[in-house]
């Protein structure tokens, strides 16, 4: 699927922040299968090790044990690099809420340190991860990059500062951004474990672990759930667009499509039952709404399509089943 971005990135000095993460860990595989030379940038604050322990053995992989807070690390991390794809930060709309100074802290002053280090070092391209969560209140379906409201928690407002930064380093620095605001991103390597696990992965393991699922509120809020290989796909196809025009850009990274909390549930059951025919059977439960959640998220992915030419290559369901099989047979190492 990827092979065909070979030949414009094989050799090409790639740093990866936040490599050992779940997204970071899956680009680093990726571009390290295409030949690219690999730098992964981590502190392990949410990263594991035992994402990238497989490519330590590759010579084109080089680890920086270090935290982008640290300005620096970010200009060791920099230098000599082709280009950036910038992963690392806090998630989480509850950690967020629960601890705005630190999210702050990594999101936003980490993000300038890399910006900084990237500009001293010559980057060709600086690829960032955005967030949804920039569209705040803004209830216009589907959102456009174009319409935003205004954020909804301390963690939207971090992602938001980073597109202005991003804007702001290539009209001041001539440095080339591009922004991908990823859309509930699930697949293998998620974390299903800790007090922030997102959605996908929490569900696969209580269903896996036979206990009922918790929904916040009635279940009818609805997300654009976006399986990890459209992400990378979007990543591949910002380093190597040769259109002037699609640099410096914010880009929708979803599917394009939106499935309600209960549906979800019902999806990620049928595909485990595949393994577990009990699982079918599991009831689910409904908690209250978490603070700072939209209703409802739906991407329209084509702004991405008509300057990078991208096509989400997995549907939801396609990617639950993909996601379900790597959750069943890797459980001991989760």
């Amino acid at each position: 699927m990827f092979k065909k971005f070979k030949e414009k990135l094989v050799g090409k000095k790639i740093l990866v922040t936040g490599g050992a993460g779940f997204i970071g860990s899956n680009l680093c595989e990726v571009l390290l299968s295409l030949g690219a030379i690999v730098t992964c940038l981590d502190n392990f604050a949410t990263g594991h090790k035992h994402n990238i322990e497989p490519f330590f053995e590759n010579e084109n992989f080089k680890l920086i044990e270090g935290d982008i807070r640290d300005l620096a690390i970010c200009h060791r991390a920099c230098d000599g690099q082709d280009f950036v794809l910038h992963q690392a930060a806090l998630g989480s709309v509850p950690r967020s809420i629960n601890d705005p100074i630190t999210t702050n802290d990594v999101n936003v002053g980490g993000f300038l340190n890399m910006l900084v280090a990237a500009r001293d070092a010559n980057v060709n391209r600086f690829i960032y991860a955005a967030s949804s969560s920039t569209y705040g209140d803004s209830e216009a379906l589907p959102k456009v990059e174009d319409v935003i409201g205004k954020p909804l928690s301390p963690y939207a407002i971090t992602k938001y500062v980073n597109e202005l930064y991003a804007e702001n380093f290539f009209k001041t620095y001539g440095l080339n951004t591009i922004g991908l605001r990823y859309f509930n991103v699930f697949g293998r390597r998620q974390d299903p474990n800790g007090a922030y696990a997102a959605v996908i992965p929490l569900f696969v393991k209580q269903f896996m672990k036979h206990e009922s699922p918790v929904i916040n509120g009635d279940g009818t809020f609805s997300r654009d759930f976006t399986y990890i290989d459209n992400v990378v796909q979007m990543n591949l196809l910002c380093l190597t667009t040769e259109n002037d025009f699609a640099l410096n850009q914010i880009y929708n990274t979803a599917v394009g499509d939106r499935t309600t909390l209960i549906q979800l549930c019902e999806v990620i059951k049928k595909h485990l039952a595949t393994y577990d025919k009990t699982i079918s059977e599991i009831a689910i439960t409904h908690g209250f709404n978490r603070k700072g959640d939209i209703p409802h998220s739906l991407a329209s992915v084509e702004k991405a399509n008509e300057m990078l030419f991208y096509l989400p290559s997995h549907s939801l369901d396609e990617g639950i089943k993909a996601t379900v099989k790597w959750y069943f047979f890797n459980k001991n190492n989760n």
